[in-house]
């Protein structure tokens, strides 16, 4: 898999993944606030992979027409260098029953973001040389 991420201006940047364009930026004074901040995708990507683990779940379990909604607060550590923690609400159209509830939260905890945030994931780093033409 790979994912590129490429400058445009200021603190703005584009990312090219399977042909699929986001992008990233920040708000001012550093840039022009056209985009999420990397740190807000880092949380979509949490809750929107809990939010596919979640129907995955429901949907094993005949509600697959049920409207989940996966919605995320984040606080910062205290020094501003990291997300500290998140608050993660599962929304779903009508009450389950306790064993369902216990089944979608356990669902959800599988999700492979949350999991790789939890192995404390492996970073390797390099740097090249761009030939620019």
């Amino acid at each position: 898999m790979n994912i590129t991420v490429q400058h445009e201006a200021k603190d703005r940047f584009r990312i090219d993944i399977r042909g699929h364009e986001l992008f990233v930026d920040q708000p001012p004074p550093a840039s022009d606030d056209t985009a999420a901040t990397p740190t807000e995708l880092f949380v979509a990507s949490l809750a929107s992979c809990a939010a596919f683990f979640g129907r995955r779940f429901l949907a094993r379990h005949g509600l697959a027409d049920a409207a989940l909604t996966v919605s995320c607060d984040w606080d910062w550590a205290p020094d501003h260098s990291r997300v500290d923690r998140v608050s993660m609400r599962i929304e779903v159209p009508e009450p389950l029953t306790p064993e369902l509830e216990a089944g979608l939260l356990r669902a959800v905890d599988r999700c492979t973001v949350k999991a790789t945030i939890e192995a404390r994931l492996e970073i390797v780093r390099g740097v090249a040389v761009t030939q620019r033409a």
